[in-house]
Parts: C-alpha cells; sequence; structure tokens
C-alpha cells in the first residue's frame, strides 16, 4: 500500500474531536493570556446579572478546541501538514464552568487549487447541547 500524499491523506467524511472539562483555572489562565478579564467570565457577581446568571468560559476558548482538533488532522499530513487558515464558527450555548465539550471536525470539502481542506466543526456539552457550530479551514503547506 502507498503513503498518501499531501491533502490526500484526508477524506471527506474523516472525523477527528477532542474533549474537555471546562474549569474555573481553564477560564482564568485563558483570561491571563489573553487579557479579556470581562466580568461575564470571572466575575460571578457579576455575570449573577447577566441572562446566563453565572461566569462563563470565553467563546475563543471554544476556538482553541478547534485548533486542537486540526492539530491531529493536520498531524495525518506528511511533513510540512497544514496550519488553521480560517474559522467561521457561531456560538450556539454558553459553556459553564464543568461543562465537558466535545469538539468535532469533519472533513466536508477538500479544494486541490488552493490547497484547503473544508471541515464542518461542532461542539457540543455533556448534555449534548450544541455549543458551537461553523466551518473551519486547513491550509496544506
Amino acid at each position: 500500500m502507498s503513503e498518501k500524499k499531501g491533502m490526500d491523506a484526508l477524506e471527506i467524511g474523516m472525523v477527528e474531536s477532542f474533549s474537555k472539562t471546562v474549569t474555573e483555572a481553564d477560564v482564568y489562565a485563558f483570561a491571563g493570556i489573553t487579557g479579556d478579564f470581562y466580568g461575564v467570565h470571572v466575575d460571578e457577581e457579576f455575570a449573577k446579572q447577566t441572562r446566563y446568571g453565572t461566569r462563563i468560559a470565553h467563546g475563543a476558548l471554544l476556538v482553541g478546541f478547534i485548533s486542537t482538533v486540526m492539530a491531529k488532522m493536520s498531524s495525518k499530513i506528511p511533513p510540512p501538514g497544514g496550519v488553521s487558515y480560517r474559522y467561521d464558527v457561531k456560538f450556539t450555548a454558553p459553556v459553564k464552568f464543568g461543562d465537558t465539550i466535545t469538539t468535532q471536525l469533519k472533513v466536508i470539502e477538500k479544494n486541490m487549487e488552493k490547497s484547503e481542506v473544508i471541515f464542518q466543526a461542532l461542539s457540543t456539552n455533556q448534555r449534548a447541547e450544541k455549543v458551537l457550530e461553523g466551518r473551519t479551514i486547513l491550509k496544506v503547506i
């Protein structure tokens, strides 16, 4: 059997995922790294006044989970692999501390001319509620 080259290593329908329970420490570390200390993320008294009623994780943290899965997909491509190129996502529900998030990418299209692999992105919590949906693109380098 011959080794698949470049984009051929990723087939339409291929799925990869990553799961993580989001903790208070994760949210505070993310806030420290990014400088985003908005109250809905780090101030319980402030967050109680919002429609969420409690602190929630940053949406960008979920995009980071997509990046983790993208790295798994990219590692299937022979070196030099690929890099995240575009994220087009919508946050559909809040992620609260203690939620276990599973992020899944599914190969839905390949554009050989542009050396791009397009993925359907989906993140759900432990109750199978959708918290993020959209598409993302891997640029094969």
